[in-house]
């Protein structure tokens, strides 16, 4: 059985059918890349399998159990953590505050009050190993609204990070970046699914980087998957670089 299934999904919006009979399987520790033109259906599909939104038709499954149709804060406690297109932080709190807060909701599923507070080094602790992790363990102090869109995106990170996802899901995680921030954006993502032992699934419009970090890819087009293979298989598909009308797909 695979970690993640995602099984003859449908979803429309009234007349508009943005995915079709949508299935793809995905085993623990993959990284895999969704990739499509705009408008293909990839951030609607990533909605539905974060409960964002509920399928038509089909079903979910993480992990064996059924996940589709229920609401996204018990996604998340099933271990599936998402970052979006559009940077989601608390502008006005801390480096180290964003990941507290997101450490201390995850903690108090399991703990009491009193409990946190005798183990607030714990938390403390763990706040500080993650920001080593992404990279902004020296910018534990700095207000967030003052980190470069590069440093934005690890604060988010960091966040999904603190609540102990086994499955990350990153909606486009190197929009907006210069391609210097996209490059190490992208050489952290790596690091943290392999020390981390994270499975990874993402959508990303920058070919170089599908290719070159991706084990498997899934191609949509108007809500269809046309393809699903190893990045040699999809390179090689014509159907694909029909879909991508002239678009570089990288050699």
């Amino acid at each position: 059985m695979a970690f993640l299934e995602v099984r003859d999904i449908v979803k429309s919006f009234g007349g508009l059918r943005a995915l079709q009979d949508v299935s793809l399987s995905v085993e623990k520790g993959e990284i895999r890349a969704i990739i499509g033109p705009n408008g293909a259906g990839k951030s609607t599909l990533f909605n539905v399998m974060t409960g964002l939104l509920s399928p038509d038709s089909g079903e979910v499954r993480f992990d064996g159990e059924r996940i589709s149709g229920i609401p996204p804060h018990r996604v998340i406690r099933k271990g599936i953590g998402r970052s979006f297109q559009i940077t989601n932080i608390f502008p006005r709190m801390s480096v180290f505050e964003n990941v507290q807060v997101a450490l201390f909701s995850h903690h108090r599923e399991n703990r009491s009050a009193l409990s946190l507070a005798r183990n607030f080094r714990e938390v403390t602790d763990e706040v500080l190993a993650i920001l080593g992790l992404v990279g902004l363990a020296e910018k534990f102090d700095s207000s967030a609204s003052v980190l470069s869109h590069g440093d934005q995106k690890r604060l988010e990170i960091a966040i999904t990070l603190a609540c102990r996802p086994k499955l990350l899901m990153l909606d486009e995680p190197t929009a907006g970046m210069s391609r210097f921030e996209s490059r190490e954006t992208i050489a952290l993502l790596q690091k943290i699914s392999r020390e981390q032992g994270l499975t990874l699934v993402f959508t990303e419009h920058d070919m170089d980087i599908v290719f070159g970090i991706s084990e498997k890819i899934t191609v949509l087009q108007q809500g269809m998957v046309i393809a699903d293979g190893t990045p040699s298989e999809i390179k090689a598909n014509p159907e694909v670089r029909k879909a991508y009308l002239g678009e570089e797909i990288a050699e």
